[in-house]
């Protein structure tokens, strides 16, 4: 077995960007920025964007500059009905339940979100745990300290034997920057940023090297 742990991100990875979920995310952190917190809508887009690509998180930013409630954004954010974006995957999970590796989920998002996502897809009884932003705090993806946590939680201390799938390139190569090896989901061009690529499931074992 090549890999000990596989860290599998949530959003837009386990399931498809087209199903629109993140999309309405994003629309609900625009409704609070502007109904809760008060910001002019004008400003709301490119703010949102700018603490994303500063702070790793919209929520981050907002957190540093705003000192807003986490708890109160990451609930108010993520109330969505989710069986009106998500349709279980059964090639996803035969893929998923044959992986000899322990699987975790490593997020952005709060344990909540992520347990509601997983029932809603039906791959809740395959990940050993969840390591979300509150147990990486004051720290998130993209940044180095949040894959030593990770690491840490997963009780396995060299990042050579690990492996980041994640939707984002900055995340993927922020695993190979600490020395992890990763691939990138949602595309099949091959890039520097991550060590393979792929958008069919059927496909990542031979990428793990299970097969």
């Amino acid at each position: 077995m090549r890999f000990s742990t596989i860290f599998f991100d949530l959003d837009d990875t386990l399931y498809p960007s087209s199903s629109g979920l993140w999309t309405a995310i994003r629309e609900r952190m625009n409704l609070y920025m502007r109904d809760v917190m008060g910001i002019p809508e004008k400003d709301v887009p490119a703010l949102r964007e700018q603490y994303f690509k500063m702070y790793g998180t919209t929520l981050r930013g907002l957190e540093e500059r705003h000192h807003v409630d986490r708890e109160d954004f990451l609930a108010f954010v993520h109330d969505l009905p989710l069986q009106d974006y998500l349709t279980p995957n059964p090639t996803q999970r035969e893929v998923l339940a044959s992986l000899p590796s322990r699987k975790l989920i490593f997020t952005n998002a709060d344990v909540h979100h992520a347990r509601r996502v997983l029932a809603a897809l039906k791959l809740d009884d395959l990940f050993d745990t969840i390591v979300d932003i509150n147990a990486v705090s004051p720290y998130c993806k993209p940044m180095p300290e949040s894959f030593a946590i990770a690491q840490e939680l997963a009780d396995e201390p060299d990042p050579r034997k690990c492996v980041m799938i994640d939707d984002l390139p900055r995340t993927t190569r922020a695993a190979l920057e600490v020395g992890m090896p990763s691939i990138l989901y949602g595309t099949d061009e091959p890039t520097d940023n991550a060590s393979g690529v792929f958008t069919d499931w059927k496909h990542l074992p031979i990428l793990l090297g299970d097969e």
